[in-house]
């Protein structure tokens, strides 16, 4: 029997996405990148992000964690099924999302994987970084994703170039947040809004006019406090909103 693992158990990968906080950090990164996408367009087509931005979360990290923490083989099937699904929206719209914008998503979840561990816990080695870029860039290239840069240090420019040409504020823009604040309900969101000011790249930040207020970064040193004497597990409710159906 294969026990192979498509991420191996003890990676810093698996730290990451082992820990709610910081799944919550990247989604609040990527909710804020995908509002400026270019191809945002695809994300209304079905209707499903919009009508239930918490339930594509939960979807979204479903796929993560069953890609990050099974066997390589289950993990493969998972993208694969991933790519399905894509295909099957590109199929019923009878166009083709196009690959810069998959790759913009590979992007974001390698770039607040990052930046989530580190605002949170502690600074990350080169090789830890490495490590990071090689799970998601593997997740890629079985997508079948061409142009992705082979290490870290290589794809940072290319995140930098993909931001400028991919991202600009549009009428899916006002829309995504308005949802956003509807669903997650007004502190989680000002609270998202908060997260997203600390994480996100300057270009991003300007093009959403994201600020951070005076007492957030007092607020957030408390709660390393917290998760650090192991006691952050009572916030898990009110941090993980429910989608429907849950």
């Amino acid at each position: 029997m294969n026990n192979t693992f498509f991420v191996t158990p003890g990676s810093v990968v698996r730290k990451i996405w082992s820990r709610t906080d910081m799944v919550l950090f990247i989604f609040a990164g990527a909710a804020a990148e995908f509002s400026l996408n270019k191809a945002v367009d695809w994300l209304y087509f079905t209707g499903r992000l919009p009508a239930d931005p918490i339930g594509r979360l939960y979807s979204t990290l479903g796929y993560a964690k069953r890609i990050i923490f099974a066997p390589e083989a289950e993990a493969l099937k998972a993208i694969d099924t991933i790519t399905a699904i894509h295909k099957g929206v590109e199929t019923a719209r009878n166009a083709t999302i196009p690959e810069w914008a998959y790759r913009d998503v590979l992007f974001m979840l390698m770039d607040y994987s990052i930046k989530s561990f580190e605002l949170l816990e502690r600074q990350l080695t080169e090789a830890e970084k490495e490590e990071i870029y090689s799970v998601f860039y593997r997740m890629g290239a079985r997508m079948g994703l061409t142009g992705l840069p082979e290490t870290y240090q290589l794809w940072l420019p290319c995140r930098e170039a993909h931001m400028h040409q991919d991202l600009a504020v549009s009428k899916y823009t006002p829309d995504l947040f308005t949802q956003y604040k509807k669903h997650l309900r007004p502190m989680r969101y000002r609270l998202m809004l908060q997260v997203q000011a600390l994480l996100v790249p300057n270009h991003i930040k300007n093009l959403l006019a994201l600020h951070t207020t005076a007492v957030f970064p007092s607020i957030l040193a408390a709660y390393k406090l917290i998760r650090f004497a192991h006691l952050d597990n009572w916030l898990e409710p009110f941090l993980l909103p429910r989608g429907k159906g849950k």
